[in-house]
């Protein structure tokens, strides 16, 4: 009866745990969600930065004219005169998830707009991927660990920076994609189940979909599978979870248009391939040697082994031919840049122009991941106790995310979902150890009900995961027993006798392991600040850091806040008073809001794809002005588009940027030389700044009429006066600033006007210039020298 009572009260305990647990996960979803809409409230429903423009362009081109149109869809508004394919160039994830998002709220008769639903796409996602988290590190620790790593990760400020309201990017619905792979390979792991390792190769397959990160999960996970066959912690399980998702996941790859055969062609994927078949030699030894006896097992495995390296050496062969092959050894530049830091500064400035590319200082750790970073140590600490094919899988997630968000600033978001992860383990395990030293020393509780349910639910992942080894061993085990007769009352008794005797010597060594009453007391104390911290972090990271939308600027000044709204402004002007096919010249960063926003045809974008076409706009903005006029009109450029901060202190203009245009020129076009626009190996602008430098033509439509603003031409960023003050345009003309000349849009003048003015000579010099120009128009000067 008592047993029955025991029985009941637990299942009652589970239940309402189970509720807790479902409703504290939908307030962490709730927190996802609602820490993100501060850019919402504070400034508009807007998309922000500028890759997202594009997304939400072509999201407008899917749900205007369907899926079959989008693949094939030829935009000819982008790197004019070449134009780009959209369908086979873009990773169509995002755009598929919020098109199918929008179609089904109009099915459901919830009329919002496209732009309504790509704002808030990000935040969505994000408390899907608390949720992801959770399920990740419950298979790995258990509930309470999964709800501290999910409530960890709703808030982490390097997530929110890539998933607030309005930052309409691959990584807002990628994040979640890699996480929830990740937690699909573990739990095939655990359970050695072929559902959930189909499963995972359809996430791996939306993963591939929504981001170029994927390349990560398939590296990680090969090395993962590696490290578990030289370990010696082989299973069955191990390779149920490996071998269908590379067969299936790199069928599934080869689907998306934009990677095609580079699923099996480039270097990225070699790793997974090699391991695929070390853990096929690997099982077939396995095999043998459950069927063999110990003599011919060792033949056997001579053999085998033998006939394994043989085909990887024959596989390796083979990829050192592809490989060699290929200028790059099959590696893309932002591949090669993770595995050599300095690669793209050598060979790719156009890799290493971007911000984002750059290795992080060590004050954005703690900016975007807080105290989550001395957390991460204890958590790693946490998962060698014990050790399990889980745990070590995290251990070498959080080992490579710290390396390549070391390399590149960017990738902090992958290292995010892992500190979260470790933090969520080592909190946990912290509560559990003094929760239960309180409750030993806390007078008035029974001693038999000391065995907590922290200890079982931090620690079923790994018995779990011990069980599933012995699972066949213990049904033969059953079925011997089951013919046995049962056991008489006496031989009950003698069994019970040991087992109580466990239980009590497991109580007696808790006791020892407990710590005092006063600093358990006040290490929970410390615990409960530390998080209060990171979340008032967190929320005014998401307020003030990251809720700011990069097309409107703030500042706060002795005067109350001002709003900079130039980027609307001189965009709204390109697309009231421009032709409809003008072309406008600009640096790639400002290609996806142009063509978005004033829905004009560009020469460069965001994409980046070739670096000739950016070098040739590079070249022009180095070049003096007759020689830029040349490179333009042969573009059939009408508009060159250039945003300069000077006059309010917005120091990402392009005078900031322009040496890496010059760069990125120079490395194309030789006779760009960086040295020619430094005085004494320093970029100036001032006085003493060289002439090349002061008559290019970037310098020449920054400053034209700077000084009349404040009759000494004092530049804001630069913190100096500029060297020249003076100058006219001869080949082109101002057409339009914006209110605090952030934006600055200047016209080509035609070839006619150019020569207005000329004093007329005598009719016999003027059939003599004539004869002579002609001659000069029949032999044009090629604009590119």
């Amino acid at each position: 009866m008592a047993a029955l009572e025991y029985g009941g009260a637990t299942t009652l305990r589970h239940a309402f745990g189970s509720v807790l647990c479902f409703f504290i996960l939908l307030l962490i979803g709730v927190l996802a969600f609602s820490i993100r809409l501060f850019s919402v409230i504070k400034y508009e429903s807007v998309i922000h930065e500028f890759d997202p423009y594009f997304n939400y362009r072509v999201t407008q081109f899917l749900t205007k004219n369907g899926i079959y149109d989008f693949w094939n869809w030829f935009d000819d508004r982008t790197w004019y005169p070449l134009g780009r394919v959209i369908g086979g160039t873009v990773y169509p994830g995002l755009t598929l998830t919020a098109g199918s998002l929008w179609w089904l709220l109009n099915s459901l008769n919830i009329p919002l707009s496209v732009e309504t639903v790509c704002v808030f796409t990000a935040p969505i996602f994000s408390a899907n991927a608390a949720w992801a988290t959770y399920l990740l590190t419950k298979e790995v620790r258990g509930t309470g660990a999964g709800l501290t790593a999910a409530a960890l990760l709703a808030m982490v400020p390097s997530y929110i920076s890539r998933s607030v309201a309005g930052s309409y990017d691959n990584e807002a619905v990628a994040i979640f994609a890699l996480i929830f792979t990740f937690y699909l390979y573990v739990k095939t792991l655990n359970t050695g189940s072929l559902f959930y390792a189909t499963l995972n190769a359809l996430a791996y397959f939306y993963m591939v979909c929504s981001w170029g990160g994927y390349t990560f999960i398939i590296n990680l996970i090969p090395m993962h599978v590696l490290l578990c066959i030289v370990t010696g912690r082989y299973s069955s399980r191990l390779y149920i979870a490996y071998a269908p998702l590379v067969v299936l996941g790199t069928l599934l790859a080869s689907l998306v248009p934009v990677v095609g055969f580079n699923a099996v062609m480039t270097s990225e994927h070699f790793a997974s391939f090699l391991v695929f078949i070390i853990i096929h030699v690997v099982a077939l030894v396995y095999y043998i040697k459950g069927i063999l006896s110990p003599k011919m097992f060792k033949v056997a495995v001579t053999l085998v082994v033998s006939i394994g390296l043989i085909v990887c050496l024959a596989v390796i062969a083979v990829l050192v031919a592809l490989v060699a092959s290929s200028p790059t050894k099959g590696w893309s530049g932002r591949s090669l840049s993770l595995l050599d830091p300095t690669y793209a500064s050598k060979y790719i400035p156009i890799i290493a122009s971007v911000s984002e590319h750059q290795p992080p200082t060590w004050p954005s750790y703690f900016m975007d991941i807080n105290v989550l970073a001395f957390l991460v140590p204890a958590g790693i600490i946490a998962c060698f106790l014990p050790l399990s094919d889980a745990s070590s899988f995290v251990v070498l997630y959080i080992v490579t995310s710290v390396y390549f968000s070391g390399v590149m600033v960017r990738l902090m978001l992958v290292l995010a979902p892992a500190a979260c992860i470790m933090s969520g383990i080592a909190l946990s395990e912290a509560f559990n150890v003094f929760t239960r030293s309180i409750k030993f020393q806390l007078p008035g509780i029974p001693e038999n009900s000391h065995s907590g349910a922290g200890d079982t639910t931090s620690g079923s992942a790994t018995i779990k995961n011990d069980a599933v080894k012995s699972e066949k061993h213990s049904s033969t085990d059953k079925k011997e027993d089951s013919l046995k007769e049962r056991p008489s009352k006496k031989n009950r008794k003698k069994e019970k006798e040991p087992v109580e005797k466990a239980t009590i010597k497991s109580q007696v060594e808790k006791k020892l392991l407990a710590l005092p009453l006063e600093m358990s007391v006040v290490a929970i104390f410390l615990l409960v600040l530390l998080g209060a911290l990171y979340v008032v972090h967190c929320v005014w990271a998401a307020a003030e850091a990251y809720s700011a939308p990069s097309i409107v600027l703030t500042s706060y000044s002795h005067d109350g806040l001002h709003v900079f709204d130039d980027f609307r402004e001189a965009y709204a002007w390109l697309r009231h008073n421009t032709e409809v096919d003008d072309k406008v010249a600009s640096w790639w960063d400002y290609g996806y809001q142009t063509t978005a926003m004033a829905n004009r045809t560009v020469i460069v974008d965001n994409n980046t794809w070739n670096n000739t076409h950016i070098a040739t706009v590079g070249t022009a903005m180095s070049s003096p002005e007759k020689a830029a006029w040349e490179i333009f009109n042969s573009l059939d450029v009408k508009y060159v588009l250039v945003v300069f901060g000077g006059l309010v202190g917005y120091p990402s203009d392009d005078i900031n940027k322009f040496l890496w245009m010059v760069r990125i020129g120079g490395g194309v076009f030789p006779h760009i030389r960086e040295p020619d626009y430094l005085r004494d190996g320093q970029y100036r602008i001032d006085s003493q700044a060289t002439s090349t430098m002061l008559n290019c033509l970037m310098y020449k439509l920054s400053y034209y009429r700077f000084v009349e603003t404040d009759g000494k031409g004092f530049d804001r960023v630069r913190r100096t006066e500029i060297g020249k003050k003076y100058f006219k345009l001869t080949h082109f003309e101002e057409v339009f600033t914006t209110h605090h000349w952030m934006v600055r849009i200047y016209k080509l003048k035609p070839p006619k006007n150019r020569i207005r003015g000329k004093t007329k000579k005598s009719k016999a010099g003027s059939k003599t210039s004539s004869t002579t120009s002609s001659k000069r128009a029949g032999r044009r000067k090629n604009p590119w020298h």
